[in-house]
């Protein structure tokens, strides 16, 4: 089972009546076109992690593995429609609880596709942390973002938040200021429907995947867990 353009249809669908008596009549349609293709694209991930990012899960489990959750958390935000429209996969590291730990990232929507690694908001020790380890070893994490491998597939440093100033602590004139400012170190490189769609799709990410395992390597050690 695989996705195909009746995935990003009934996401369109989704989008257009984000309401819970029209999920539950289409809910057959949910599992078929976009939970049922997921969870066998985790699946078909797993060897591909085992082989090049061993620490790394694929959890084929419709609820609390590596596809996230289609409800949204609406207790908080302005946007109070139940349902995500997109479909979020997460390969999170083995000792990690949430989305801000290590992992691989694919991210399926009708208005964005993409592939992301690393680490999104990490909790401050954590940042704190990478931020060290950047600010002692310059020339390596230059090195890693900006290897020929990752720019071959298309990954490149994702956006993200960043603080006004290098924070307290570090040298406001080290070569790495303007990374030791970021809240998040991720990489990131654009999807299409075609990629999705296509019978190759597995074997297209899981070599994405491979070109970031060094970049995720240093991430890693600097969280203290295997990579």
């Amino acid at each position: 089972m695989a996705f195909t353009l009746d995935t990003f249809r009934f996401l369109d669908e989704l989008t257009l009546n984000n309401e819970r008596t029209w999920f539950d009549a289409n809910k057959h349609r949910y599992e078929s076109l976009v939970r049922e293709p997921a969870l066998a694209f985790i699946r078909a991930m797993a060897a591909p992690l085992a082989k090049h990012a061993p620490a790394f899960l694929a959890e084929d489990k419709k609820i609390g593995g590596s596809l996230m959750r289609v409800h949204r958390d609406t207790r908080f935000g302005h946007d109070k429609t139940p349902y995500k429209t997109n479909i979020g996969i997460q390969f999170r590291h083995g000792a990690g609880k949430d989305v801000h730990a290590p992992g691989f990232y694919v991210h399926v929507s009708p208005t964005e596709c993409f592939i992301g690694l690393g680490m999104w908001r990490p909790e401050p020790p954590i940042l704190l942390a990478v931020r060290q380890k950047i600010a002692t070893e310059p020339e390596r994490w230059t090195k890693l973002k900006t290897s020929k491998t990752l720019i071959k597939v298309g990954l490149t440093r994702g956006d993200g938040d960043k603080l006004t100033r290098v924070p307290k602590g570090f040298d406001k004139e080290h070569p790495q200021a303007d990374d030791l400012r970021r809240t998040s170190f991720t990489l990131q490189g654009p999807l299409s429907a075609a990629d999705i769609t296509d019978k190759g799709f597995v074997a297209f990410v899981a070599e994405r995947f491979a070109a970031g395992k060094e970049f995720m390597r240093f991430l890693c050690e600097a969280a203290g867990v295997e990579s």
